[in-house]
């Protein structure tokens, strides 16, 4: 029996198959772009348990054709278009829904078509919207109410996900993942804008200052970053659950971290890298740049509740471990 894992060779992707390998999952990673040099060594010591299939979830022969091949059993739906700025949505609006909603119905028809016993779709933050300010916490309980083409792309495959999922008798469960960072975050042909964090990690593995003024976030707002091994090891949990009370998830650390925090952490794991002056001009520029809104943290409580799952990696840990696979791979990006 085999765990099938969309968009298995990109950020969050690639995560999830080496954990699900780890803990020793026969992994089938499908996704449209090939395993690189980066990805295989990635999961180099558990590639035994890996098959890296090329293919796009839009093609709904050769996402049906998986089942002829393999014995899939279980399906983490994780391949997605990230769209997270408004000239992107205007440019790629078409590419956004022909991924994240006609690529999840034929995903979905696969594990019909399988027998699946549970579909995990991986869902975001984004499909709550910015219904709440920075000060309320998010919870499963809290009407959807997404403003952007991603997030109502991500709101609306939950609701097929579920409807499937009652339609042809399969288990499955939508996870509303916060903001994560780490390995394995790169430009990709469906992930073009960067975070904060991957700037500059990477700015220390050149060896550079950090600079605030190269971030379009001003230093005192924020997010509820969680580290991608952690969100990683969540969607496994809720895979392997014996039971699942319910079908909606959030998945985060539900602590808020302001970007000024992040920079501190970083200043402190290598002392030479404190970030370089910045103006009152600077930080002014920096503000008004930051003109799309942060929602507030999601809350993990019913994570934690139903199946006991803890975050291992507070943002400190997160951040050492992070640099630390930066120079191990010598990712300097």
């Amino acid at each position: 029996m085999a765990t099938l894992v969309t968009g298995g060779t990109g950020f969050v992707g690639a995560n999830i198959v080496r954990e699900l390998a780890r803990a020793g999952h026969e992994v089938v990673s499908y996704d449209v772009a090939p395993a690189d040099e980066l990805v295989r060594q990635f999961v180099a010591e558990w590639e035994g348990g890996i098959t890296f299939v090329q293919g796009d979830i839009r093609d709904r022969e050769g996402v049906a054709g998986l089942a002829n091949s393999h014995v899939i059993d279980k399906v983490i739906h994780a391949a997605t278009y990230t769209v997270n700025q408004r000239d992107l949505e205007v440019e790629r609006g078409r590419d956004v829904i022909g991924i994240n909603v006609e690529g999840l119905a034929n995903v979905l028809e696969l594990a019909r078509i399988a027998g699946v016993r549970r579909f995990v779709y991986v869902s975001s933050g984004a499909a709550y919207g910015l219904a709440a300010g920075t000060d309320q916490t998010y919870s499963e309980d809290m009407p959807a109410a997404p403003d952007s083409m991603y997030g109502i792309t991500k709101y609306a495959g939950e609701l097929i996900t579920r409807r499937y999922g009652e339609l042809y008798g399969f288990e499955q469960a939508s996870v509303r993942l916060s903001t994560p960072y780490g390995p394995m975050e790169r430009v990709t042909g469906h992930r073009a804008v960067m975070s904060a964090l991957y700037q500059w990690t990477g700015q220390v593995a050149r060896g550079e200052p950090l600079s605030v003024q190269a971030e379009s976030f001003a230093p005192d707002d924020g997010r509820d970053y969680t580290y991608a091994v952690d969100t990683a090891r969540g969607l496994q949990a809720i895979l392997d659950a014996p039971e699942l009370p319910h079908d909606l998830y959030n998945l985060t650390t539900g602590v808020w971290i302001t970007y000024r925090e992040i920079l501190d952490a970083i200043s402190d794991l290598v002392p030479r890298s404190d970030p370089r002056p910045v103006s009152a001009a600077d930080t002014a520029a920096a503000r008004a740049r930051a003109s799309v809104p942060s929602r507030g943290p999601l809350s993990a409580h019913r994570l934690r509740q139903d199946l006991g799952w803890q975050p291992e990696f507070d943002l400190r840990a997160g951040l050492a471990d992070y640099l630390q696979w930066r120079r191990e791979s010598e990712f300097t990006a």
